[in-house]
């Protein structure tokens, strides 16, 4: 996917989308700022690679973010449930306003616990169609947590191939397996051939 005005602007109808039709079901959630649950307690934050791409664009000029998102990945590689790696101090979201899909499916009718966040069924069965969607136009992307979609994305080889349209998931084979990495083309059932 090439991140031009036309792509973003998909993307964003996508989100308005899930937002027009979730909406009657999230007026009674008890979600605030600051509750933060679904930033620490979840375990994955996954995003695909064009939400990577447009959060990456964000944080570009902060080396302290990027650190902060390296020991993510790191602590996330040893097995931990690690926050959000824009969860601020006061545990608001430091990119809310370009926020990935899995955070605006998010919400809760009751206060969030060891039982998690309860959501309608009929949100999760549009969140389920808003993440085809977003996969759909991300064909030739990933998906997966958002702390090594950052990382494949510092990558120049796989960058230069994924802004290209190009696909090639064998070049990254060993660490998409390792990382829990979707191949979004397989998802959605279209062949998986590399194209460069």
């Amino acid at each position: 996917m090439i991140l031009n005005k036309q792509n973003i602007e998909k993307l964003q109808a996508i989100y308005e989308q899930f937002e027009y039709a979730s909406h009657k079901y999230k007026k009674d959630a008890v979600c605030k700022p600051g509750c933060a649950y679904c930033c620490t307690g979840v375990g994955n934050i996954d995003i695909t690679t064009s939400e990577g791409l447009i959060i990456r664009e964000r944080i570009s000029s902060f080396p302290d973010i990027q650190e902060k998102v390296a020991e993510n990945r790191r602590d996330k590689e040893d097995g931990k449930i690690v926050p959000c790696p824009f969860l601020k101090e006061d545990s608001t979201c430091l990119i809310y306003d370009i926020r990935p899909f899995i955070c605006r499916q998010m919400y809760s009718v009751r206060t969030c616990g060891p039982d998690g966040a309860m959501l309608h069924r009929p949100v999760r069965e549009m969140a389920k169609k808003s993440i085809g969607d977003i996969q759909r136009l991300d064909v030739n992307g990933y998906s997966g947590h958002i702390s090594f979609i950052l990382y494949l994305l510092d990558l120049p080889d796989f960058r230069t191939v994924y802004l290209t349209e190009g696909f090639d998931p064998g070049s990254i084979l060993t660490f998409g397996k390792s990382h829990g990495i979707i191949i979004n083309r397989y998802v959605l059932g279209l062949p998986v051939l590399p194209r460069r």
